[in-house]
This record gives C-alpha cells, sequence and structure tokens, in this order.
C-alpha cells in the first residue's frame, strides 16, 4: 500500500541525549508541534508465560539541550527507547542507556528476558542491534552476538534451548560506498526505508544457549519475510520466503519447513503474499494472514488454515473484515505485534479492522467469529497472549497509546499529555453501497473555524479512533479537522474496498465531497468560506487530483504524493505491480499509457488555481520524489503560489516516525502555510 517544520525551529540541537525525556516548552493547554517531543511510544507488548507480568519497548525523545539551538546535526533530538517491565502495578525501567533497545522475548521458563540493543562497543559492531540476554534474577544482560551487519527477528525456541535470529553476519555491505557502482540484474534492487537491497538476503542463525555457539542455520535464496516455532520440541520452524526475485517483486510467497537438522522443505504452492505464521498446537497444521493467489491489493486480508499438505483454507469466510489493525495513529513508533494466537486448539484470537476501530476477536476452526476484547470507539494496535492472559496496547482519539496487563492499565502516558485532546463527533454520508462515515475535531469555543479536509493514504488504510497528536495539533489552532473513510478505505467490507479498483479519482473524490458537504451543513461552526484540503501518499494523489478538478479549497498541503502515473510505475519500490492491482494497467504496456495518464492529476495541472505546499523527502522509494518535483515545477510554470519543502535523509514514513525534530518541521510548515490563506 502507498500507505502507504516550524521556520523557527533549528535545523539540529546542541547536546547528548540525556537519561531523562525531553522537556517541552509548549503550555499545558496548547498543542504546538514542538508538543510532540513530549510524547511517549509504547509497543511490542509481550507477555510473560505464566500471564503475570508484560515486558514493552518504552520509546521517548531526549535531548538534553532541546531549546539550545546547535549546528551539529548528530545532537538533534532523537528517539531513545528501553525495554520495561509491569508485574500488575505501573511500569519501570528494566533497561537503561542511551541507545535503542527492542524486541523484548521472554524465555519460556520465564526466567530471562532476551532482547535486541545497539549498545554494542565491540569493533565494527557500534550501533548495530544485537542479542542480549537478562536474568530476571538479577544481573547484568549478557551480549551474544556481535555481528556486523547487525541481528532481528529473535526468537527463543519451544523448549527454551535456543535462541533464533536473523542476520547478514559479518558480510561486506558496499551499498553505501562513495563512487561504487553497482550492477543490477533483477528487477527487485530497492525499498522504502531500506535503500538498496544488499546483495545476499539475511540468513537464519540459531544460538544454543548451554553450549554458546552460534551456527548459521539456512542461507536463503531470497529474502525471508517471517518465520515462527514449531510448539513441538526439536520441531524447527516455519518460514516464509519467494522461489525467485521476480516472485518477491509481485508479493509472491510460499511457506517453507526447516527441521534442526536437514534442509528446507517446500509445504505450500500459494503464489500469494502470507505471513504471521502460527503453528497450531498439533505441530502439523498451521494458521497464516493473507490473501489468496490471482487475487488483487484490493482484495482484505484473511486467516487461512494450512493442512499438512500446504492446502491452504479460508477461516474466516463468513467475516466480511480485515485481518489486522489498519486504523492510522501518528504515535506507532516501534514494532506492533499482532500475530494471532491460538487459544486453543479450536480458537485462534487476532486483531480486526471493524469500521475505524479494531479489537481482538476469536476464529473457530467451525467458522465463527465472536468478539474476545473490542470496544467500537477504541483501537487495539497490538498485543500477545496466552493461557494465562493478555497483555495489549490500546488508544482512541482522546486517549494516547496505553499498554494494558490482563485489563488493567500499566502505564498512565495520558496523564503526561502536555495539551487537552479534543473529541470528536461523527459525521454519516451515503453512496451506492450504502453509509460511510467520517469525523471531524472541533476547536474549542464558539468561533467560526475553517474546515481542513484530510485524506488518508493506502488507499486500503483507514482512519478512525486512533490518537492522532497531528489532528489535534490542527484543532488546537482554530481549525475544524475533517477526515473520514471514503470508498476504497478498509474495515467496511470488502465490496467496499474494492470498489476504488480502476477508479482513483472518481468515486472516492465524490465520497469525500459529500463528506466534508456534510460536515459543513452539519455542524454550523465550520466556515465553508474558508477551506483547505491535505494528504499523503494516496491522500496526496487525491489532493492533487481535487485541486486539479475544482477549485473551492482556498490552500492544499500534498505530502510524499503521486501526480504522474506513468513515470511512478517505474520509480516506486511497489510500481511493477500497484497499478495493475489497483488500475488494471501499467506504464509499461502501450495500451495502458492513456489510460494512466488519464488519471494522472498532472494531466489537468493547468486547471490547478489552489495555493499548494509540496512535501516530499529525499529518500522516498514508495512515492519517489520526482512526483513532487513534477507537480512543483508545473504549478510554478503556471503561476500557482507553491512552495516545495524537501526533507533530506527521510523515506515515506517521516511523519510517523522520522527523526522528531524533521517532524517538529513538517508540522510547523502545514500550519504556517495554511494560516497564511484561511487566518
Amino acid at each position: 500500500m502507498l500507505a502507504c517544520y516550524n521556520r523557527s525551529m533549528p535545523d539540529s540541537f546542541d547536546g547528548l541525549a540525556s537519561d531523562m525525556p525531553a522537556l517541552t516548552s509548549a503550555s499545558p493547554s496548547i498543542v504546538t508541534p514542538e508538543s510532540l517531543y513530549a510524547l511517549k511510544f509504547p509497543s511490542d507488548p509481550q507477555l510473560s508465560p505464566d500471564g503475570s507480568r508484560v515486558a514493552f519497548v518504552l520509546t521517548r525523545i531526549e535531548d538534553e539541550h532541546a531549546d539550545t539551538p546547535g549546528e551539529d546535526e548528530e545532537s538533534a533530538p532523537r528517539y531513545r527507547s528501553r525495554i520495561q517491565l509491569s508485574e500488575g502495578g505501573a511500569a519501570r525501567d528494566l533497561t537503561s542507556g542511551a541507545g535503542r533497545d527492542s524486541s523484548p522475548r521472554w524465555s519460556p521458563d520465564g526466567s530471562s528476558l532476551a532482547f535486541l540493543s545497539d549498545r554494542s562497543t565491540a569493533p565494527g559492531t557500534q550501533g548495530k542491534p544485537q542479542v542480549f540476554l537478562l536474568p530476571l534474577s538479577g544481573g547484568e544482560a549478557q551480549q551474544l552476538t556481535r555481528f556486523k551487519n547487525g541481528v532481528s527477528n529473535v526468537a527463543f525456541s519451544p523448549d527454551g534451548r535456543y535462541l533464533s535470529f536473523l542476520s547478514r553476519g559479518d558480510a561486506e555491505d558496499k551499498r553505501g560506498a562513495k563512487g561504487e557502482a553497482r550492477a543490477l540484474t533483477s528487477l527487485r534492487y530497492r525499498f522504502n526505508g531500506v535503500g538498496m537491497l544488499p546483495p545476499s538476503p539475511a540468513a537464519l542463525y540459531l544460538h544454543d544457549l548451554s553450549s554458546g555457539e552460534t551456527k548459521l542455520w539456512h542461507a536463503p535464496e531470497h529474502d525471508i519475510s517471517d518465520y515462527a516455532w514449531r510448539p513441538q520440541p526439536g520441531g524447527g520452524v516455519l518460514f516464509v520466503s519467494s522461489l525467485s526475485e521476480q516472485d518477491a517483486a509481485f508479493w509472491r510467497q510460499e511457506v517453507f519447513e526447516l527441521p534442526l537438522e536437514g534442509t528446507p522443505r517446500q509445504l505450500t504452492h500459494w503464489a500469494a503474499s502470507i505471513g504471521h505464521l502460527t503453528p497450531h498446537p498439533d505441530g502439523v497444521r498451521f494458521a497464516g494472514i493473507g490473501r489468496p493467489a490471482n487475487t488483487l491489493n484490493t482484495e482484505d486480508s484473511h486467516v487461512f488454515l494450512f493442512s499438512a499438505s500446504g492446502e491452504g483454507q479460508r477461516l474466516d469466510s463468513a467475516w466480511d473484515f480485515p485481518a489486522g489493525n489498519i486504523v492510522a495513529g501518528d504515535l506507532h513508533v516501534g514494532s506492533f505485534t499482532d500475530r494471532p494466537t491460538w487459544a486453543d486448539e479450536q480458537t485462534l484470537s487476532l486483531l480486526y479492522t471493524v469500521g475505524g476501530s479494531a479489537g481482538l476477536f476469536d476464529v473457530r476452526l467451525d467458522g465463527t467469529v465472536s468478539p474476545r476484547q473490542h470496544d467500537p470507539e477504541r483501537v487495539m494496535a497490538a498485543f500477545s497472549m496466552n493461557a494465562h492472559g493478555l497483555a495489549h496496547i490500546s488508544e482512541s482519539v482522546t486517549q494516547p497509546t496505553e499498554v494494558y496487563l490482563n485489563g488493567e492499565r500499566v502505564t498512565d502516558h495520558a496523564a503526561h499529555l502536555p495539551f487537552a485532546p479534543v473529541t470528536a463527533t461523527r459525521i454519516a454520508f451515503t453512496n451506492e453501497l450504502g453509509e460511510g462515515e467520517g469525523w471531524v475535531l472541533l476547536p474549542t469555543g464558539t468561533a467560526p473555524a475553517p474546515a481542513l479536509l484530510n485524506i488518508h493514504g493506502g488507499p486500503h488504510t483507514a482512519y478512525g479512533h486512533g490518537f492522532m497528536h497531528e489532528f489535534q495539533l490542527y484543532a488546537a489552532a482554530g481549525y475544524g479537522v475533517c477526515y473520514s473513510n471514503p470508498r476504497g478505505s478498509v474495515g467496511y467490507g470488502q465490496a467496499w474496498s474494492e470498489d476504488i479498483q480502476g477508479r482513483w479519482g472518481s468515486i472516492d473524490m465524490a465520497d469525500l465531497l459529500a463528506f466534508f458537504d456534510a460536515c459543513l451543513t452539519q455542524l454550523p461552526r465550520l466556515d465553508a468560506a474558508r477551506t483547505g484540503v491535505m494528504g499523503g501518499s494516496y491522500g496526496g494523489f487525491m489532493t492533487n487530483w481535487i485541486t486539479s478538478q475544482t477549485d473551492r479549497f482556498q490552500v492544499a498541503v500534498t505530502d510524499r504524493s503521486i501526480c504522474n502515473l506513468l513515470s511512478f510505475g517505474g520509480t516506486s519500490d511497489i510500481g511493477m505491480r500497484f497499478w495493475d492491482d489497483e488500475l488494471g494497467g501499467n506504464f509499461h504496456r502501450r495500451a495502458d499509457a492513456a489510460k494512466l495518464w488519464d488519471m494522472s492529476p498532472l494531466q489537468f495541472v493547468e486547471q490547478v488555481r489552489t495555493p499548494t505546499l509540496i512535501i516530499h523527502s529525499l529518500e522516498d522509494l514508495r512515492c519517489p520524489i520526482e512526483q513532487g518535483e513534477q507537480w512543483f515545477a508545473a504549478l510554478q510554470l503556471h503561476g500557482v503560489p507553491s512552495r516545495f519543502v524537501r526533507f533530506p535523509e527521510e523515506d515515506h514514513e517521516l511523519s510517523r516516525s522520522g527523526r522528531p525534530d524533521r517532524r517538529v518541521r513538517r508540522l510547523q510548515e502545514y500550519l504556517d502555510w495554511v494560516g497564511a490563506y484561511l487566518k
């Protein structure tokens, strides 16, 4: 999916990270871009084997001299993360230091915790995540690996004898070498957030905890995107990979089994995306989340049960909601674990997106689906569970992400917010498929408020009951923030998700404007004479499209956008297949060229009159910066007031997990531009 700064703020700050969160100068009652620095970001909740404790990652933005601008880029505010632990009461730090700790994983007996950290001081390993093992009875964490390329995806074997992980070991990585030419012979060679892909994929390693020996277990021909241990001792793992680079580029994957001794064996002939592998307690069958072969990106993901022979059958065939949490929120820094869990031999528990909410549901082998924990006005963003309990992260429009252990909240990040969030008002709209929905955040007070139409990315994601610091910022600045789920959004059934296929810029625009008109009609405080439109990724495409089709908005902000569907196909990391799925054509076929050009905002740029701010990141490989460059150049050539803000060293995730000071600068750019035309 496309999924999907303050001009007065310095580009860098003096000082090194301290052990305390950065202080913010934000007023306790006013949201500012800098109030981002006061937020905390919990992630990756891991329930202990006995269900009595939860370990999780807490990320903070730290800089001891946030109010003293400096010239050193290395002194800019950074994310720092630690492992925290709760035994039913308030959580406490389990690790400390100036680096980033992540991926806590319990030993099967609950006596120790493995985690990843970039604190290694071994030559050549600095800044690279390594595996550490912390005894919970007391003592220091022991460093187990020292690979120059770091490690990822650490897991305990069910008997606690081994730790497994992925790594490229000590192989030389010349991707960043200056002056080095690189010859490419495969279609898939770069990916957003990674950059140029390494010449060889990460291998699976095995660390024997009794002997201390680490050995190469399996060196795959193509990337391993997921793996999971079988439940029986000595059962080895299941893993997901592709049969060729062409298959990987087109999201065609298979499941393989890998014994402790021996070679991998292909289990499935799936030829489609699959992941979140969850072996059944019988040690033979397994579940996975994906979509079957010969379906498009417009198909919602569902859960499938695979037999010993690798045949997959959809478990939730009577349930018309997508698996996983797909609701947007801008506090999701880190890993948000949502692997399904077998509650018993007949019941699989997993997250689903339902409307603008997400919750935990049980799927039985007979196909029935029932809620285990679901609040229609909240989002469960991550969870882990076993027979003894449940740990999860939950949020709402007015409550930031908090960690819960067996129903008890063990963090209190809401109490430390430097502002009071405003609530949302639901607004409905209708189309040929029925009723759609959206929400409005109104500023406090009674004064007329300019109205901002915000459009999400994807297009197959959703707005809803997630916490959005960005939206609270706009409301605090006096704007009415209008956001909705037009057709193409998920959480409203397969027909709603796929109705946009081949029709970008038509029915979705109709839905967005119908919703916006309903907001203006039902909420008289919204000032119909002062309106703006904005969005990122697919939302940026829609912003460009809308301003090329109507001049009803007084201002626009287009973020990591698309304007030229032809050039996108050959430059995006997912462009090889994405337009075939979404629009039924692609850039490399002459017969499709006219169709893609007719759906490109760039063709209609001469009709644009709306002053436009363009935000883009130089290392965005999902919606490459040439899209922003073309839109800016065209607007300038046609005399449209426009401003182009380019962020170095950032990719498609700038607004969600980019460097903190750059996220702040981005928000201030929004406020300055919109304010110049609507205030």
